[in-house]
């Protein structure tokens, strides 16, 4: 499809595909591992694709000086970074990204005490607004030099202001598509932010042409939060269509998925079958239960971990019969909130494994980094898999070990990953909330019998090859090519 009428596909994100690193005194190109890289890079061999982010290592501010940021083609895809002012992307990212739009959208704050909205948040506010627009500028520009038909996918939370710069900008010249990952609330969620910024998001959103969200929880609790912020906007719930000042939003939902031939093919790798042979060391005959997660408040691992302790402690049969693998990948370690959780685990697994562990017995134990080839062979191991965040956008560690796992292994979910939505009773499905619950969930998956656990095994991994990465990006690609004809 790469000829001169077929659409031009412009993404746009915080974080590129590509980071550059100095490799022997030279630059060189480091592709990322994402899935929507994996998708795009794979949508790119047969469409004009062209990738448009900030420039954030020391690396790739480098060789934006090098080499300018105009476009670059980079392996099938076109590329450009966007050097940012470090003090607005300090503002745009660290202040309002994260935390405020993410502690929202997740509902980590604890209300009485945080946030508290002052002038600083507000002229952080500001630049969030103005990093937006240097990246919607970037993308008019480019478009100035197209002809043809054009898609813009603004990704995610960070972008939230892009659509009303581009169509102030280019008007119905482009088919404006982003893409939310995160879970979106309900309006009275979003009431912690002040109602000019909640305005702001939601009417730029609505200038939009059609606005993708994981599940279809999220697009109905958007629909609410629309018309609880705005006057004016017509719903039609149905047909999930915006109505407001004349521009006409459709709201859809794909939920996002893995790369299942890279994740078998990754399986059968040499260092992941040495994780695999040290994990089967030291477990032996016992069973695992696993996780793996960043250390993000959102992934609610100390209720994992309360839940497990209380099984110990509830049904002693169990000690020395299961041991739990924690894989936890530090994150944000500059904010405050992440610093002091990952704190709070140590000392609940030091707590677990001094109270109840013996000489020749560790309850619990944790690896800290990111290690993918280890976090691989573990779920291809696993018993038991422990998913049970507070609210996730989709939670695609699910997927994964639906995929990897040939142990006839169980997932406990909680009902408030996007994932639950689309995996129905296949996992064992629990209240993020209730440590009880996840306790009895424990002991059913440790207890089922071969029959349950094969059928259950089958049907998630099924559900996830039914729809992969490739099948999630495709759709997208094809309700917004039906507007750019």
């Amino acid at each position: 499809m790469r000829d001169g009428t077929s659409p031009h596909l412009i993404i746009v994100s915080n974080r590129g595909p590509y980071s550059f690193y100095n490799r022997d005194g030279e630059l060189k190109p480091e592709r990322g591992s994402g899935g929507l890289v994996t998708a795009i890079t794979g949508v790119a061999k047969t469409h004009n694709v062209l990738w448009i982010s900030h420039a954030l290592s020391r690396g790739d501010r480098k060789w934006v000086a090098m080499q300018g940021d105009g476009v670059h083609a980079l392996d099938d895809m076109r590329v450009r970074l966007i050097a940012p002012v470090p003090s607005t992307y300090n503002a745009y990212y660290n202040v309002i990204s994260n935390p405020l739009l993410w502690f929202v959208q997740h509902q980590l704050y604890d209300t009485p005490r945080t946030p508290v909205l002052d002038a600083n948040l507000w002229h952080a506010w500001q630049a969030y607004a103005e990093a937006n627009k240097r990246l919607a500028d970037a993308v008019v520009q480019t478009v100035s030099h197209l002809s043809g038909p054009v898609i813009v996918m603004p990704q995610d939370y960070h972008l939230y202001l892009m659509p009303r710069f581009l169509r102030e900008r280019l008007g119905s010249r482009v088919v404006i598509q982003p893409f939310c990952h995160i879970p979106w609330p309900g309006p009275d969620a979003w009431r912690v932010l002040p109602l000019k910024m909640r305005r702001e998001i939601v009417e730029s959103m609505l200038m939009a042409d059609r606005f993708g969200f994981q599940t279809g929880r999220d697009v109905r609790r958007f629909m609410q939060t629309a018309a609880d912020v705005l006057q004016g906007v017509a719903v039609m719930e149905k047909q999930r269509i915006l109505t407001y000042r004349g521009q006409v939003l459709e709201a859809a939902h794909y939920p996002i998925s893995v790369d299942v031939d890279d994740l078998t093919r990754r399986r059968e790798k040499p260092e992941v079958k040495e994780y695999v042979r040290q994990i089967n060391a030291r477990i032996g005959e016992r069973k695992l239960i696993l996780r793996v997660d960043r250390v993000e408040p959102s992934k609610n691992i100390l209720r994992g971990f309360l839940a497990y302790r209380n099984l110990l402690r509830e049904y002693p049969e169990f000690r020395h019969k299961v041991e739990m693998l924690a894989l936890l990948v530090p994150s944000r370690t500059e904010v405050t909130e992440y610093k002091h959780y990952l704190r709070d685990i140590m000392a609940l697994v030091g707590e677990i494994n001094a109270t109840l562990g013996e000489p020749d017995w560790e309850p619990v134990q944790i690896k800290l980094g990111n290690n993918y080839d280890r976090a691989v062979a573990a779920m291809t191991r696993y018993d038991v898999l422990m998913v049970n965040p507070i609210a996730d956008g989709m939670n695609l560690v699910a997927k994964e070990g639906a995929v990897l796992n040939q142990r006839s292994g169980q997932i406990i979910l909680s009902e408030e990953a996007g994932a639950a939505e689309e995996l129905g009773d296949a996992p064992l499905l629990v209240s993020p909330y209730d440590v009880y619950d996840m306790r009895e969930a424990l002991r059913k998956a440790l207890m089922m019998g071969d029959a349950e656990r094969t059928m259950r095994a089958s049907r998630l991994a099924e559900q996830v090859r039914q729809n992969d990465i490739h099948q999630w990006f495709g759709r997208q690609i094809e309700d917004a090519m039906r507007g750019a004809r």
